[in-house]
């Protein structure tokens, strides 16, 4: 490899820039995430008993340099057991990194799960629900007329929030991702007021009206039968089974992949 200088005795290549240029970074971001805790001191002296060592060996002072590397051994370990819950957290991080998630496979069949289980649940409790899922277009002026919750998508969850005693259960939940973003949300009302034949309630014309004006998937389950509706493109399809119901999740999901961040971006930009 090309030498590009030397320090003193030790020549310093690209490669050699690279790899530390990499390094850093990485100290950089686990010492980031450690910032503030009993961790970053050990952190820190772990890394001056590294550097220590390393200079020992490349200085070829072999005692100092074994006693050292001994240390940062036994210290490495003692790291790991004592701070769990801190490499957890880092590594909760690097999973959630945009770049990461590209080469892990996509959850879209559990989300699509979860809230079939959790809209199967509801209808035979005869507990009413509103559920937007958004497709590509934000809604962030139907989302700031709710709570905020922000939470992951959970079925126990979503049946709290319809449970009718819930302060939250009227009105709608709204999901991006896997994110339950808000509930007791106001929607718009459709002008339709029937659908083969059936006269629509209020939750059924808001499910319904939402998908006129945004790219959304609703998911209505009646209070007074049970039935489960699903509502896109403006077009309403009653009494759904599970398995029909999951495969519409699935596939609503599926194309919200295919359209890829651009997309999101730029209905996000049109919103405001």
């Amino acid at each position: 490899m090309f030498e590009i200088f030397k320090i003193g005795f030790l020549p310093v290549t690209f490669l050699d820039l690279i790899d530390i240029a990499i390094v850093s970074f990485i100290i950089y971001k686990v010492y980031n995430v450690i910032k503030g805790t009993i961790a970053a001191q050990i952190f820190i002296g772990l890394i001056i008993v590294l550097l220590l060592s390393i200079t020992a060996q490349a200085a070829n002072l072999k005692a100092l340099g074994y006693l050292l590397k001994l240390v940062s051994d036994t210290w490495v370990i003692a790291f790991i057991v004592l701070f769990q819950p801190e490499i957890r957290r880092l590594l909760l991080i690097i999973g959630r990194n945009p770049f990461i998630r590209i080469f892990i496979k996509n959850d879209e069949k559990t989300i699509a799960h979860v809230l079939t289980d959790a809209s199967f649940e509801l209808s035979q409790l005869q507990h009413g629900a509103l559920i937007v899922i958004i497709k590509s277009s934000g809604i962030r002026t139907f989302v700031e007329t709710g709570e905020v919750i922000n939470a992951k998508i959970n079925k126990n969850l979503l049946e709290s929030i319809f449970y009718p005693r819930s302060p939250l259960h009227d009105g709608a939940v709204i999901i991006k991702g896997d994110i339950i973003e808000a509930a007791r949300c106001t929607l718009p009302l459709s002008s339709v007021t029937s659908v083969d034949g059936h006269s629509l309630g209020m939750r059924h014309r808001a499910g319904l009206g939402i998908t006129e004006q945004a790219d959304v998937l609703s998911i209505i389950v009646s209070e007074e039968t049970g039935s489960i509706s699903v509502a896109q493109d403006g077009k309403l399809k009653r009494g759904l089974s599970k398995e029909a119901l999951r495969q519409t999740l699935s596939e609503a999901l599926r194309l919200q992949k295919e359209r890829g961040s651009k997309g999101l971006f730029e209905h996000s930009l049109r919103d405001r």
